[in-house]
């Protein structure tokens, strides 16, 4: 798949809402926002693996010194 930008001006009639801005009062979101929602809390829901915590830890006790 191809992604290609142009210099197209946004529609004036489209309105996005940027950073969770609130819908029409009965607006139903749209079918893939359910889908992302769950992908987004399965990823935040797994752990840490043990060597990024570990890593972690390192990095924390330099900043101590």
């Amino acid at each position: 798949m191809e992604l290609m930008l142009t210099d197209r001006k946004p529609d004036p009639v489209r309105k996005r809402s940027v950073g969770g801005g609130s819908q029409q009062p009965g607006a139903r979101p749209p079918g893939w926002a359910q889908g992302l929602r769950n992908l987004y809390d399965s990823v935040v829901s797994e752990p840490l693996p043990d060597s990024f915590d570990d890593l972690l830890k390192k990095l924390d006790q330099a900043g101590d010194d």
